[in-house]
């Protein structure tokens, strides 16, 4: 890949790689930054990507194995100085369009009873929920970004769903 076909894919998945960003890190500057060391790393690995597959992935992976590198950073720092807990943001609830306002109230409500539900599942539950539902990925493609296998992948989602159903059950 060349550094024009990184461009196009920028301007074709720049959207996609910054919204698992922002469901990665939960805050606004955080997401950035990790959009911007995403495509920095990107462009050092730029002999590595091939453009005739799904280019998609391997940025999705790129952005997830940075997120990591950062996480063993912080865990590390704050095991040798207590940092203060980095400030986390709710992510806008999507606006709906033809419902009142009760209606809207209402569904604002839910989705952010659900994503509360969703960042309390452990890393390994969580990535796949997000990686399927949020980036729509094939369980294949969601196999080689978190580098297991795919029946792994199946049987978290479902270990995730089983979670979810319970956190969200109404008495």
């Amino acid at each position: 890949m060349n550094v024009t076909e990184l461009e196009k894919c920028i301007e074709l998945y720049g959207k996609d790689i910054y919204a698992f960003c922002r469901q990665l890190t939960y805050s606004r500057q955080e997401a950035e930054e990790l959009y911007q060391d995403t495509f920095l790393k990107a462009m050092e690995l730029l002999y590595k990507i091939n453009a005739t597959e799904n280019p998609k992935s391997y940025l999705l992976s790129i952005a997830l194995r940075v997120w990591k590198n950062h996480r063993k950073k912080y865990a590390c720092r704050k095991r040798i100085v207590d940092m203060d807990s980095l400030s986390e943001e709710m992510q806008d609830a999507e606006e709906a369009a033809s419902y009142s306002l009760e209606e809207e109230m209402i569904a604002k409500e839910r989705a952010s009873e659900v994503q509360k539900a969703v960042r309390q599942l452990d890393d390994k539950h969580r990535l796949p929920v997000y990686l399927y539902y949020m980036e729509g990925l094939p369980l294949q493609e969601i196999a080689s970004v978190l580098k297991i296998p795919k029946g792994t992948v199946k049987s978290r989602l479902y270990q995730a769903r089983e979670s979810l159903r319970n956190m969200l059950e109404v008495d």
